[in-house]
């Protein structure tokens, strides 16, 4: 048996849409500018970069309807509205896409620019406590694989855009990640957001929508 110096902490788990059962999250990839209009925003062109990944733990993730508390070492939080693929087994002993859900990569938009600037890692930035907010996983197909995907703050909506504005497509995004790593079954795959990102604050509800998919409602706390 084995002897734990402690106790292990509970894996991160999320709901699954219509059934008791609840999906192991194992770690979480995000594809970074995969939208054309986000990466001129962000001040990249799109034509000239081929879109990249960036990693967050797998305990980043943020589920059942819990509030991500807003984060130290920042004063400029920022919401990126996302549609995440969930990662399972297939019938052949492989891997694919089994699910699906609605996801926010939280950012902390200071530190990840002065990274950039200083050409270092962006892990401080992207991958840090609470920074992965996700709803449940609807099993199957993508019910709308070009429908919309939006974000609002407050009520107002900031981002509004459309799926098959990817520049990569989900089944383009899993073949090049597989090519750089092994995936596995609980690999969660942020895909992408569209143009809007922007801060909030202490006390601002955020909800994140994808067409067909449960919808990602939090509150950020102090």
């Amino acid at each position: 048996m084995t002897q734990w110096l402690f106790p292990p902490r509970p894996a991160p788990s999320l709901p699954i849409v219509g059934s008791d059962q609840r999906f192991p999250v194992r770690r979480i990839l995000c594809v970074g500018q995969n939208y054309a209009a986000h990466a001129r925003e962000m001040g990249s062109d799109p034509d000239k970069q081929t879109p990249f990944f960036f990693a967050k733990p797998g305990d980043a993730v943020v589920s059942d309807g819990a509030n991500p508390a807003y984060p130290s070492a920042t004063a400029n939080l920022h919401y990126e509205a996302e549609l995440v693929a969930a990662i399972g087994p297939d019938a052949d002993g492989g891997v694919a896409i089994v699910g699906w859900a609605v996801g926010c990569d939280l950012t902390r938009r200071d530190l990840q620019a002065e990274a950039k600037k200083a050409g270092r890692p962006w892990d401080a930035a992207k991958g840090f406590d609470q920074s992965a907010p996700c709803g449940p996983i609807t099993l199957g197909a993508l019910p709308h694989p070009a429908g919309a995907i939006g974000l609002s703050v407050n009520g107002e909506v900031k981002q509004a855009g459309a799926l098959d504005d990817m520049i990569l497509n989900p089944d383009r995004i899993v073949a090049a990640a597989q090519a750089l790593w092994s995936l596995q079954p609980g690999d969660l795959i942020f895909t992408g957001t569209p143009s809007g990102v922007g801060p909030v604050s202490p006390g601002n509800r955020v909800v994140v929508t994808v067409e067909g998919l449960e919808t990602l409602s939090f509150e950020i706390q102090p």
